[in-house]
């Protein structure tokens, strides 16, 4: 009898989800960039220069007009013994409010190798024409090495990260781009020193159709002095193509 009522439950769910399941969209992407930059930061510190290539792509995962997504995005990186490869895997709802575009979910930071950069954080934004808001909250007890990971005592929970973003399309395929941020370190890590920046980058990006774009950008971060070079502005030059 339960085996049967378990059934039936499942069929009733299989049918409920067909819709959702059969307007689910996969897309991909692959990019190569001249330098990889995070929140301002090269990432590859064992070779800090001008041009240092990284490779780049993931997937999205849409649940038709739910709202509901999913996702995986990879690069390669150099700043971590033991580990040459980034991968984020994401999850999150977007949906729109008060002639807003909202989005709202959770990022995991992992780095095959060396658990140590590992970081999950949580993130809202909301997009009101050509402005995007974003704020990204660190849950985990590490942040990228900085503390948790270090030490027992100290965390890197209640990291957060605000970012304000521009972009608008000024003519058929091209279009401007421009972006601020701000990240405070929780209190653990300012007290070893590590200071709160800015980072920014501003530039633009030509559609050549079929999911193949060229972006070029200046990116760079305040704080040189403390994190050495890795903050130096960039030229950053990026070809993309979404699948």
């Amino acid at each position: 009898m339960y085996r049967t009522a378990i059934i039936k439950s499942l069929s009733f769910a299989l049918l409920a989800a067909a819709p959702l399941l059969a307007s689910a969209q996969l897309t991909a992407n692959v990019a190569l960039t001249t330098n990889y930059k995070f929140r301002g930061q090269d990432q590859d510190v064992n070779r800090i220069k001008a041009v240092n290539p990284a490779i780049q792509g993931g997937f999205d995962y849409t649940f038709g007009e739910s709202g509901f997504y999913i996702g995986n995005w990879n690069s390669s990186v150099d700043w971590l013994s033991g580990n040459s490869i980034e991968m984020d895997f994401y999850g999150g709802y977007k949906f729109k409010a008060a002639d807003v575009d909202w989005d709202v979910g959770a990022l995991t930071y992992a780095y095959p190798g060396n658990s140590v950069g590992n970081t999950t954080e949580l993130y809202g934004a909301g997009t009101f024409g050509p402005v995007t808001v974003k704020y990204s909250h660190t849950v985990s007890k590490d942040y990228f090495g900085w503390a948790g990971a270090k030490s027992s005592s100290n965390t890197g929970r209640n990291t957060g990260y605000l970012n304000v973003a521009f972009a608008k399309e000024v003519m058929p395929s091209v279009t401007v781009k421009a972006a601020v941020g701000y990240t405070r370190f929780s209190s653990d890590i300012k007290d070893l020193g590590v200071p709160n920046y800015v980072d920014y980058s501003v530039g633009g990006a030509y559609d050549f159709g079929s999911g193949l774009s060229l972006s070029a950008a200046v990116a760079g971060a305040t704080k040189k002095g403390y994190f050495g070079d890795a903050n130096k502005p960039r030229l950053i030059l990026t070809l993309a193509k979404t699948i």
